[in-house]
C-alpha cells in the first residue's frame, strides 16, 4: 500500500562533482547528508528541482540523493535527484492541514516503544501505530521499555494479546541493561525508526543500545505523567557496523493515509485468516450475520480488545 515515488531529477552542469547519499536530518532548507564515502555536508535543494516537486512529495529524513559540488569550490553542495523510495513512516499534517507528513522514509522496520509504566500504556494507541506500518507493507516490532517498574508477569499480560497477534515483543530497561542485547542484535545492519509515545524513553533506549550517539533526554513531569518532548525532528543515526536508526518525535496525533476503510481488517494479522470465511464478501464485520470474524472474537480466538481497535479505526476512517 506504500507505493513507490517517482524518482525526481535534472540535468547536471558540466565541471560538477557527482556524489551520493543519505539525509540525516533537515531544517530550514538546509540538509545534513550522509556520503557513500562516509562525509557529512550540508546541502540544499536546487530551485528548479523544488519546483519539480512541489504539490508532489517533498525531501524528507532517510531519502537517497544525488548531489553535486562545485568543482572550484570547498565547500557546500546542491540536491539535485532524490532516488525512489520504500517503506516511510508519517504523520498527520500539523495545524489542522489536509494531507500527511513523512517522518523517515526508506525504512526496513519500525519499533514501536510504549513504556510498561510512566507513561502508563494505551493497547489501543499501539494498535494505530502497528495498522500504520502494517498499512506500508513495514515489519513491526513492540518494545516495552521500563520493564524495571512492575512485576514481569503482570507487564507480559498487559501486551499478551500481540503477543497472541504474532508481533515480536521486547521487554526492556535501561536501568537494568534487560533485552538491549538482543534487541541491538535485531537493529544492526537495517533501517529502522523508532516511534511511540512522548516519554516512553526512546532516546534513552537508543542511548543505552548505542553509547556513541549521546541523544538527548528528558525527565517525565510527575505532575502530569506525560513525556515531554526532547525529539523536535526525525534525525537518521548510522550505526557502529551499518544500518540506520531514525530517532523520531513522539507522535500525539497518529492518523491514517492511504488506507481504504475495507482493507483495515488485512492490516490485522490474526485477522487475515478468518477474512475470506464470512457469509458474505463485503462483510464489515460489524452487523453482518454469519461473520467469521466476529464468532471467532466471541469464541476467545481473536481478542476482542484488538477487535474494539479495529471497529474504532474503521469507524474513523468512513468519517
Amino acid at each position: 500500500m506504500s507505493g513507490v515515488a517517482t524518482p525526481v531529477s535534472l540535468p547536471m552542469p558540466d565541471g560538477e562533482i557527482v556524489v551520493d547519499g543519505v539525509v540525516l536530518q533537515g531544517t530550514g532548507g538546509q540538509w545534513e547528508v550522509l556520503t557513500d564515502s562516509g562525509a557529512r555536508v550540508i546541502a540544499s535543494m536546487r530551485g528548479r528541482l523544488k519546483q519539480e516537486i512541489d504539490g508532489v512529495r517533498k525531501l524528507a529524513v532517510g531519502d537517497r540523493v544525488t548531489m553535486t559540488v562545485d568543482a572550484n569550490e570547498t565547500v557546500g553542495c546542491t540536491i539535485t535527484h532524490i532516488h525512489e523510495r520504500h517503506g516511510k513512516l508519517a504523520r498527520r499534517a500539523p495545524g489542522g492541514a489536509r494531507g500527511e507528513r513523512i517522518v523517515v522514509t526508506n525504512l526496513d522496520q519500525v519499533l514501536v516503544v510504549f513504556a510498561a509504566a510512566r507513561p502508563d500504556p494505551h493497547p489501543r494507541m499501539l494498535d494505530r501505530f502497528l495498522v500504520i506500518a502494517e498499512a506500508n507493507d513495514l515489519a513491526a516490532r513492540i518494545v516495552v521499555n521500563k520493564c524495571d517498574l512492575l512485576d514481569r508477569a503482570h507487564v507480559r499480560a498487559l501486551f499478551a494479546d500481540h503477543v497472541r497477534a504474532g508481533y515480536p515483543v521486547h521487554y526492556t530497561s535501561v536501568t537494568t541493561g534487560e533485552g538491549l542485547a538482543e534487541l541491538q542484535r535485531e537493529v544492526q545492519g537495517r533501517s529502522s525508526a523508532l516511534t511511540g509515545p512522548s516519554g516512553v524513553g526512546k532516546s534513552s533506549l537508543m542511548n543505552a543500545l548505542f553509547p556513541s550517539l549521546t541523544l538527548r533526554t528528558a525527565a517525565i513531569s510527575d505532575s502530569v505523567n506525560k513525556g515531554r518532548h526532547t525529539t523536535v525532528g526525525a534525525v537518521l543515526h548510522p550505526l557502529p557496523g551499518g544500518g540506520f536508526v531514525a530517532d523520531t518525535p513522539g507522535l500525539r496525533e497518529v492518523g491514517l493515509w492511504g488506507i481504504d476503510a475495507g482493507d483495515v481488517a488485512h492490516c490485522f494479522p490474526e485477522f487475515r485468516p478468518l477474512l475470506g470465511q464470512c457469509r458474505f464478501g463485503d462483510c464489515t464485520h460489524s452487523v453482518e450475520p454469519g461473520c467469521a470474524l466476529r464468532d471467532a472474537v466471541d469464541a476467545g480466538t481473536v481478542s476482542r480488545a484488538r477487535f474494539e481497535s479495529y471497529v474504532k479505526l474503521r469507524e474513523e476512517l468512513e468519517a
